[in-house]
């Protein structure tokens, strides 16, 4: 199955160049439709362009501060010198709906 995603232009490019393997999201509905091996084009909000990655694997859990224990900040997209911490998350969804819908770690590679 195919899907759809945006993202700003800085994430977009650690996906492209193979550092942020790992993309963030709330376990919503549209979430709940993507499974291992699925494709999704990912298309960067600045610019327009399409990248098309293969989702490797779902890891679904209850809060972000899971991720964020589970892999570096690297994969996650933060850079080096970052504090990365999963209040961050905040900032794109309230905190009710992490607790009412969970998260998902989706695994990614590019493919092209």
């Amino acid at each position: 199955m195919k899907h759809y995603m945006h993202l700003n232009k800085e994430p977009f490019e650690k996906i492209k160049n193979g550092t942020k393997t790992i993309e963030m999201r709330i376990y919503d509905d549209k979430r709940r439709k993507m499974h291992k091996g699925d494709i999704i084009e990912i298309e960067n909000r600045s610019t327009g362009e399409i990248m098309t990655v293969e989702i490797i694997n779902m890891h679904v859990l209850s809060s972000f501060g899971e991720i964020y224990a589970r892999w570096d900040k690297i994969s996650l997209g933060y850079n080096e010198e970052d504090v990365a911490k999963p209040e961050d998350m905040e900032q794109y969804y309230p905190k009710e709906e992490i607790e009412e819908n969970g998260v998902v770690a989706i695994e990614l590679k590019v493919i092209k």
